[in-house]
């Protein structure tokens, strides 16, 4: 019997078959598994890179609530035409501090990736009342309630002790002060002058650069800080902490 023709032998008898199947699989994942073992850390560390601050994780947990991961993926992958279109291709660092993640696989919209800055306040304020209005042929529903329901941060202290949990590196002081940076982050000139200093300092600090933290009223409604407010704070952040200019300028040429 030639050993080409040995695999008979494994489709004639299922519980040898079993076995086989299982010490292939076995090698297969000791040989992916055990070098990871013997590293400090599978994410290479990334200058800018800084936690959620408060206002952001509340606009990440609505973003989520309503599904909008459904339908936008948030992952530039190293293909020429999506890196053209999107800018820089997604770092792993970018997500080290998501739980869940919102990579994605399918897209109803735009990847969201690279969307921070992209468009003003009140572009995504007219555009999440009424998509249509600004984008004829878009299929998304309207979030206008958004900017009439106030947000519930009573519970973003143990939102902050969570996200430790898991890793995050949200300092006692972080998690003490949460519920003033976060008023601060959407109301800087009244409510929140007080603690606007402090949110730069530790956010800002951790990320090693200033400018990413941005305050101010993103709903155009001064009076009160909503779901809106947070949802427009998280994604005028998502795609900004990294600074790709300190990047080689043939990163981009040589997306595959």
């Amino acid at each position: 019997m030639s050993i080409m023709n040995r695999h008979g032998v494994l489709e004639r008898h299922s519980l040898l078959l079993t076995v086989a199947i299982l010490v292939a699989v076995s090698i297969g994942g000791i040989i992916q598994m055990v070098p990871l073992m013997y590293m400090d850390n599978t994410i290479e560390k990334v200058d800018g890179m800084r936690p959620y601050t408060p206002l952001e994780l509340a606009g990440k947990d609505i973003y989520i609530r309503e599904g909008c991961y459904v339908c936008h993926s948030q992952m530039v992958r190293p293909l020429r035409d999506e890196v053209e279109r999107y800018g820089h291709y997604s770092l792993a660092a970018e997500s080290m501090y998501d739980h869940p993640f919102q990579w994605g696989s399918k897209r109803s919209g735009p990847d969201l990736a690279r969307v921070g800055g992209k468009y003003s306040d009140e572009w995504h304020l007219d555009h999440l009342k009424d998509p249509r209005a600004l984008v004829p042929e878009s299929i998304m529903p309207p979030y206008e309630f958004l900017a009439k329901k106030e947000l519930d941060f009573d519970d973003i202290q143990g939102r902050l002790k969570t996200e430790r949990l898991v890793g995050v590196p949200y300092t006692d002081e972080m998690i003490e002060n949460a519920e003033g940076h976060l008023i601060a982050q959407a109301d800087p000139e009244e409510r929140g002058y007080d603690y606007v200093d402090s949110l730069f300092d530790a956010y800002e600090g951790i990320a090693g650069r200033e400018g990413t933290v941005k305050a101010r009223d993103y709903d155009g409604d001064p009076t009160r800080i909503t779901e809106m407010d947070a949802l427009i704070a998280y994604l005028q952040m998502t795609g900004t902490l990294v600074d790709f200019s300190t990047f080689e300028a043939d990163d981009l040429s040589n997306a595959r």
